[in-house]
Parts: structure tokens; C-alpha cells; sequence
């Protein structure tokens, strides 16, 4: 394998990159500034004050109100979580949620979408649901509430939402209930112990255990989704946090859209693996380890510093036969979760960051391994990459490990990651993901 065609070192250290899956040219140019990785309370922070439950934003405890009606929660029991499905309005404050399911007040692909290009049509487990909501008193309030809001930030006035009548309201309230596009969110907004604002609750705030549970969370949902749409072909799953990141609230949480294609980038990997069924293991495994840019691994995962991206980016492959997260095992999925959530914690909650899921679609036949991106935004292109292509990343591939290293040993050493191989304690068994075995 030619290697040196996508990554060359140049004798002044600038390090010039070739994603091989996107095409993408990245230049690490040695000088550029890089945020130094901390958890400390930078000058700028102001002092909070706590509640209980916490009211800060429209995604805390204390205003679950100002969210769509909950397709489910997780609730902590006895060491474990329990999933409760749509839950009645009225019995909202009776249980305490770790993480709440529920649909995007602000669609990206709506409904209506659905229902003009395919006839798409609510299940009738999804029309009784609704009906039991409404029928419920304080479920209609709550829906009044919500659509006047919503209504309210398209632009309309409170006399124009007047005339609208109750019937058009429900029918916009249907995506609440049937939509493809949702929201996974986290129940805390600060960490345990917070005093100032930048203390935010992040992915790498979290246990190992409750990380798990996120993600099972999450590909639970993915499942049902899939189940009440078939036009469904691929289901973006992806995690925006801070706002430099493009996320809305400052307050975990994790997006679902359905879509019915792949995009172009899902279609030009499983070109790749249709032409050259080994190119995961070729172009990223092992080109990683060739490298030396793998830095953790556990028994069904590896994590190394990805190349070729726009931004500081780590990647987690999973090892399993398995190629979609739906088809993983528990002891599978945990050990996805368990490096992702150790990359969170290494990177601090103070950078802003993208976490976005790639897998093999619904309809594909060939097959791609699961992989997750951690992308650090923490540079922004200017006239110099649009007017070459050649994207500036202010750190090499190389700097990323070095950082993150030190941070897993202490991170371990403290019990707040999982067990897992770092750095050189890696195996670095050639060919370790197995997705286009079966």
C-alpha cells in the first residue's frame, strides 16, 4: 500500500494530507495555533446558581413542557435504566429521566416531506398514541403550547395564530408523534459540582455506564424509527456540542434524521468497499497503525487520529462482524461507547466538538464498518481554502495523539474511563475489523 500518496511528512514539518474517503487536502502547517486541552475554569466563566431540578433551558428537567411529547425515557433503577414509552403528559413529574426521546420541534426533513413524496401515513399504534395524548387534558394543553410556540417562531402573530384552527394545529403536531427527525437528550445540564457556566455536563462527563446506556438509547430509536417508516433508506446520527458546533442549547443531546438516500459521502464509501471489500481495514485500520496513529483499543473497537479532515479529528471503528449499530451486541455496543466516551473525557467539555455516526444503510448490500468521527471545531476556513481546496487543520495527526494519550493514562488511572489498551499497549493485529466477513 502506497501510503505516502495521502500522508507525507515535508522536511519543514508541515504534514500534507489525503482523506482517502472523501478526497479531501489537508495541510498541518507547523505554528498554527491549537487550544490546549483543560478543564479549568477559563476568566471568562460566570458563577451559577444551581437549581434543583434544573430550569436552565428548554431541554432541563425542570421544562419538559417545552419539548414535543416523549416518545420514551431511560429511568435509573436498581443500578440499571428501565425504558418507559410515551409517557402520558400527566405523568411527566413521576419519575425522574436520565434521557428523554423526543421529536424536533424544528425539522430538517418534516413530515410532510414524508407525506407528500411518498403517502407516507402514521401506524396505527403511532394514530392511538396520539389520540390518548390528546384525549389526556394536560397532553392538549401541552401541545397547544408547544405548536403556539413554534408558530410563533416562524413569524407568525398572535392574531394570525388565532385563526388557525385546532384541527391544522394537530396536523402540524403529527411530526411530534411520527416524524423522522429526534432528539436523545441528556438529563443533566451542569456537572455534578458545578459552579460556573463553562461546567457544562459533556459525553466525557458521563460513566462509562451511563455513555452505554446514551448509546443503546439512541440505537433503540434508530430501530423504531425504521419500523414505523419504510421508505427510511439511512438515518443520520450525530452530536453537536456547544454552539461553535452548531448545537442550539448548550445541553447534551444527540440528533436522529431520517432520510430516503444515502448522500454522497455514505454513497462514495460503499463504492469503495464494493470495489475493494477490504478498503476499511486498508485505508484506516491499518494505514492507522502503519502510522503509529492508533492510541486506544479494547476488545471490539480501535480509536486513532483520523487524516485528510478539515478539523482535528479522531475516529472509533468498531471491530464486529456486525455493520449497522442496530445489529451490534450489548458487549459490542459497550465497547463503541466505552472509547468514545474515553475520547470525550481526554478532550475536555470546554471544546467544541461534532460526533458523527457513519454505518452501512438500511438497503445496502455491500458493507462498512460502524465508525464514529470526533471532529474538534476549533478552526474556522477562510478565503485560503475556498480558493484552493487545501483546508488548513492547525494541528498535525501526530500533536492530536500526543495530546489525547496523556489525558487516557490519567483518565484511567482515576477510574473515569472504562478499561482499555492506549498507545503502545495496542495489539495492532493487521485487518482487525471484520465487517465484510459476513
Amino acid at each position: 500500500m502506497q501510503y505516502h500518496v495521502f500522508y507525507h511528512i515535508m522536511p519543514d514539518g508541515t504534514v500534507k494530507q489525503i482523506n482517502p474517503f472523501t478526497g479531501t487536502e489537508v495541510w498541518s502547517v507547523p505554528g498554527r495555533s491549537s487550544k490546549p486541552i483543560t478543564n479549568s475554569v477559563p476568566p471568562t466563566a460566570k458563577k451559577i446558581e444551581r437549581h434543583s431540578p434544573e430550569d436552565y433551558c428548554s431541554f432541563c428537567t425542570a421544562r419538559m413542557f417545552e419539548t414535543p411529547p416523549e416518545k420514551s425515557r431511560l429511568v435509573p433503577k436498581d443500578s440499571t435504566f428501565v425504558k418507559l414509552d410515551r409517557v402520558p403528559a400527566d405523568e411527566y413529574n413521576k419519575t425522574t429521566p436520565a434521557f428523554r426521546r423526543v421529536g424536533n420541534l424544528f425539522e430538517i426533513v418534516t413530515i410532510d416531506y414524508w407525506r407528500k413524496n411518498y403517502n407516507y401515513r402514521m401506524t396505527e399504534d403511532l394514530l392511538r398514541w396520539r389520540e390518548q395524548y390528546v384525549n389526556n387534558p394536560l397532553g392538549m394543553k401541552h401541545l397547544q403550547d408547544v405548536l403556539n410556540y413554534k408558530l410563533r417562531q416562524s413569524g407568525k402573530t398572535a392574531e394570525q395564530i388565532d385563526k388557525i384552527s385546532l384541527e391544522e394545529k394537530l396536523s402540524v403536531a403529527d411530526a411530534f408523534f411520527a416524524g423522522g427527525h429526534e432528539l436523545i437528550i441528556a438529563h443533566r445540564h451542569y456537572k455534578d459540582g458545578a459552579e460556573y457556566d463553562s461546567q457544562l455536563q459533556s459525553s466525557g462527563e458521563m460513566t462509562p455506564e451511563e455513555h452505554f446506556w446514551y448509546f443503546k438509547f439512541t440505537v433503540d430509536a434508530m430501530k423504531d424509527i425504521i419500523t414505523h417508516n419504510r421508505y427510511v433508506r439511512y438515518i443520520s446520527v450525530f452530536q453537536n456540542w456547544l454552539r461553535p458546533a452548531g448545537a442550539s442549547f448548550d445541553h447534551l443531546h444527540k440528533q436522529l434524521v431520517a432520510l430516503d438516500e444515502w448522500g454522497a459521502s455514505i454513497q462514495r464509501q460503499i463504492k469503495m468497499v464494493q470495489d475493494n471489500p477490504n478498503a476499511f481495514n486498508e485505508f484506516a485500520a491499518n494505514f492507522s497503525a502503519q502510522n503509529n496513529l492508533v492510541f486506544a483499543e479494547n476488545d471490539h473497537a480501535i480509536a486513532f487520529v483520523g487524516i485528510g479532515h478539515r478539523h482535528p479529528t479522531i475516529e472509533i471503528y468498531s471491530k464486529s462482524y456486525a455493520s449497522r449499530p442496530y445489529e451490534h451486541t450489548d458487549e459490542e455496543l459497550r465497547s463503541v461507547s466505552d472509547l468514545v466516551q474515553a475520547c470525550h473525557a481526554a478532550i475536555s467539555s470546554q471544546i467544541s466538538c461534532n460526533e458523527e455516526w457513519y454505518y452501512t444503510p438500511v438497503d445496502a448490500v455491500y458493507k462498512m464498518p460502524w465508525h464514529i468521527l470526533i471532529k474538534w471545531r476549533v478552526n474556522v476556513a477562510a478565503g485560503f481554502e475556498g480558493g484552493t481546496s487545501i483546508f488548513i487543520n492547525p494541528m498535525t495527526p501526530l500533536d492530536l495523539r500526543d495530546k489525547i494519550v496523556p489525558r487516557l493514562y490519567e483518565l484511567r488511572a482515576a477510574g473515569k474511563i472504562a478499561r482499555l489498551a492506549i498507545a503502545e499497549e495496542c495489539r495492532i493485529i493487521p485487518n482487525p475489523l471484520k465487517y465484510y466477513l459476513r
